[in-house]
């Protein structure tokens, strides 16, 4: 007679393999699953048109510092304040025209940082009573319900945002403060070459500085042909007339060159492989890549410099691209402080 009980004979019959769904339905599921969220989570990040093209929002506050009578924001040394992001490249241009200026001791700076949390930019000690960016605006505009982004210009004696469009701001610092800077002579916007300028930032700003956005916010293949095709053509171009000129506009150093080297320095860290720009690095180009580490070599700009930040805000907070959040150990930055040989062109065209 069996000593065994009825449980003990359950644990002994074979156990019928549960149901599990197919591989290719698993897939399937989770793609769309993935897809559906990653297109809601995109439309908050970057508003597309019906193409799937990424549109950038205009920037909202637009007024200027000036002399002119009756202007609430006369310059001033010690009443403005600068709001920025190390990683944000419209933000940096601000920084590199603060620094060649010489406005150090004339506007403050304040550094913010991107919380993937908070879903913006927060502020590491409170400002005006403040914690997060967005807080920032709602004092300055009481029910703002735009993006809330840096650079910020913001007037200490008024307690508003002046400005909040990198393109101009790099206007007024280049323009509105040299009783008060200590490089006044330096002109970036001279008015003989502003029409040459103005026409590099056009094309610039298009196919480069926000080409790269473009390119890695694009929700479809077709709009990420055009921007990736528009962005290699006109960096082969610019490569080109580099060929003959030390900077864009001939042998002065400009605004063209400042909005531009913003995104050059985070190319090959950040938008090479982030944002899929991964046709040719900058640094392998034979001009452009001299260009950028004659830029980086002038005084006082790699100071303005930390691609540390860059990787972190751009592969630590952008999760719909990078979920997981793993920043890559590389690029080595290193070669930026090799000669340029850039010094030598304009000589080399005179003779």
């Amino acid at each position: 007679m069996s000593n065994s009980t009825p449980m003990d004979d359950e644990k002994n019959l074979p156990k019928k393999k549960g149901r599990t769904l197919p591989p290719k339905l698993i897939i399937w599921l989770g793609k769309f699953v993935w897809t559906t969220m990653w297109q809601i989570m995109m439309s908050k990040l970057a508003p597309s048109n019906q193409s799937g093209a990424y549109i950038r929002p205009n920037s909202q506050f637009r007024k200027f510092i000036g002399t002119e009578e009756g202007n609430p924001h006369p310059p001033a040394a010690g009443r403005y304040r600068l709001y920025v992001g190390l990683g944000c490249p419209w933000a940096h241009r601000t920084l590199v025209v603060r620094s060649l200026k010489k406005l150090e001791a004339v506007i403050s700076v304040c550094i913010v940082s991107p919380s993937p949390i908070e879903g913006g930019w927060i502020f590491n000690e409170e400002e005006e009573g403040c914690r997060t960016l967005a807080e920032f605006y709602q004092l300055a505009e009481p029910g703002y319900s735009g993006r809330s982004t840096v650079p910020i210009l913001w007037d200490n004696q008024t307690k508003t945002i002046v400005n909040n469009e990198s393109s101009e701001i790099i206007v007024m610092l280049n323009s509105e403060f040299n009783e008060f800077a200590n490089n006044p002579t330096l002109n970036l916007y001279p008015e003989a070459l502003k029409e040459k300028i103005d026409w590099w930032n056009e094309k610039i700003y298009h196919a480069v500085n926000n080409g790269v956005y473009r390119c890695g916010f694009a929700q479809t293949q077709e709009a990420y042909n055009q921007a990736c095709n528009e962005l290699f053509g006109t960096l082969d171009e610019i490569d080109i007339a580099l060929q003959t000129s030390r900077y864009l506009c001939g042998d002065n150093l400009t605004l063209a060159d400042v909005r531009l080297f913003t995104t050059l320095f985070r190319f090959d860290s950040a938008y090479y492989g982030l944002f899929k720009c991964n046709r040719q690095r900058i640094r392998d180009y034979h001009n452009l890549g001299a260009y950028l580490r004659d830029l980086y070599q002038l005084p006082g700009v790699a100071d303005t410099c930390d691609v540390e930040s860059v990787k972190r805000d751009y592969y630590g907070n952008l999760f719909p691209l990078n979920p997981g959040g793993i920043i890559p150990d590389g690029p080595d930055m290193s070669y930026l402080y090799e000669p340029s040989g850039r010094d030598r062109i304009g000589t080399l065209n005179a003779s």
